[in-house]
């Protein structure tokens, strides 16, 4: 999502309809964006309030991964409202708002592959989970997810400084994305590659070990069957993140093959489907399915609506 509205850059004016319809597409991409912000702060606060679940190491896992996701989403929607309104800023101000980016989305996928293990020592090694995957264990796991996301961040950094001469305080003459900054293009590329195939194949010797323990006599099937859902979950994820990565490439690709008006749809529409909505799925996928979870999130979404409405009530009534 960072390249695209500098691609807008290039193509014609648009008279006072075409304006219009950007004003309905920046709407349409801001409402479902606060809502899922709204249910993912509330899921979060739900992991937080229960001592279930600050020490049980599948929901602090899920804890991280809707942190990251929920600060992704964030930051997607700040960065589409800059650049539709086509602020300019210093190199050293986009680097900036692109870092904490940039960490989140490499986070992701790299805490999709923990949970994944999770599950496998769940199922695989059920004697040996409780002293193998601990809260001090977890959160060490967390720590490296992290850190690998603040090293890769490091290293593009230095190389930017390294290579690029231009001062930090220029003013950008298009709108702030990664590809403006980090210009080196072949070393996000060869990182997001290994990152995915890494991740990927994580996941599927995972889910490959939960299938093989479903074909045991002595494991719970129900557990199993669970368990393997939930890995085959993860893989849907992983593909979604890997699809909202490749939004930049994709309307790279249709630039100049396409009208602006065409393009201005494509690009609202991917923004949406491919980066806003992909950031929801874990409030869903594990806020819905699990039966501890379920009842305290409904109930806390009941409580914020209900309040919300009781204040606008009293407020109307004043």
């Amino acid at each position: 999502m960072q390249n695209e509205f500098q691609l807008q850059q290039n193509s014609s004016p648009s008279d006072g309809k075409e304006e219009d319809m950007a004003g309905v597409w920046v709407v349409f991409s801001i409402v479902p964006c606060v809502i899922f912000l709204y249910i993912n702060c509330v899921m979060l606060y739900t992991l937080r309030s229960k001592p279930v679940f600050r020490e049980t190491s599948r929901y602090l896992l899920l804890y991280n991964l809707l942190l990251a996701e929920t600060l992704q989403m964030a930051l997607a929607q700040m960065m589409s409202l800059l650049n539709v309104g086509m602020v300019f800023m210093t190199r050293l101000m986009c680097l900036l708002v692109l870092i904490p980016t940039i960490i989140t989305t490499i986070t992701s996928p790299f805490s999709l592959a923990v949970m994944s293990l999770e599950r496998y020592m769940a199922v695989c090694f059920p004697l040996r989970y409780a002293s193998i995957v601990t809260v001090p264990t977890t959160y060490g796991a967390i720590a490296v997810v992290w850190a690998i996301s603040y090293a890769n961040m490091l290293i593009r950094v230095i190389m930017l400084t390294a290579l690029d001469s231009r001062p930090f305080g220029q003013f950008m003459g298009i709108p702030c994305g990664k590809n403006p900054i980090f210009q080196l293009k072949i070393f996000s590329d060869g990182f997001v590659c290994a990152e995915f195939l890494s991740v990927g194949l994580i996941i599927i010797l995972s889910y490959v070990g939960v299938m093989e323990a479903a074909k045991a006599a002595s494991t719970d099937k129900l557990s199993v069957n669970k368990a393997s859902k939930t890995v085959l979950l993860h893989m849907i994820q992983l593909g979604l993140s890997l699809s909202s990565s490749l939004v930049s490439t994709i309307l790279t690709g249709l630039h100049g093959k396409v009208d602006v008006i065409t393009f201005r749809h494509l690009r609202f529409s991917l923004f949406v489907c491919l980066i806003i909505l992909p950031r929801c799925l874990s409030c869903l996928i594990y806020g819905l399915r699990d039966q501890i979870i379920r009842p305290i999130l409904i109930r806390h979404l009941r409580l914020g609506i209900n309040c919300e409405i009781f204040k606008f009530y009293t407020q109307y009534m004043n």
